[in-house]
């Protein structure tokens, strides 16, 4: 069965599935989750409580991923290049597990300012 969320960030409202990571499954277990984020070229990052590990981590990733950043322990949503891509696609900091997609047009994350409150919910 498909894990899905709901992600909600100022105007910006959409769904993701979860992948079968073990990364993802603590995200699962520990939803809500309530943060404000930041920005970092076109990524949404900030801290969460969940703990994930580096499960097949690389710091190329698409546009619409979610994904863990252990260094930071927090939870980044990829939709464009970042300060450290080498053209247009979307790039970590430093390698991230990637756990999730956005279903759907991640890019309406542009509209998100950094501060925004963000929620991660289970979706119906």
């Amino acid at each position: 069965m498909a894990r899905r969320i709901r992600i909600t960030a100022g105007p910006v409202t959409v769904e993701a599935e979860l992948n079968d990571t073990r990364t993802a499954q603590a995200i699962w277990d520990d939803l809500p989750i309530k943060a404000h984020g930041n920005r970092w070229g076109d990524e949404i990052y900030f801290g969460i409580s969940s703990r994930g590990e580096e499960e097949k981590a690389h710091d190329v990733v698409g546009v619409g991923d979610l994904a863990f950043w252990p260094p930071g322990n927090a939870l980044c949503i990829f939709f464009g290049p970042t300060p450290a891509s080498r053209g247009r696609e979307p790039r970590a900091a430093s390698p991230v597990t990637v756990f999730g997609k956005v279903i759907g047009d991640a890019t309406a994350f542009r509209q998100v300012a950094s501060g925004t409150e963000v929620t991660i919910e289970r979706a119906d």
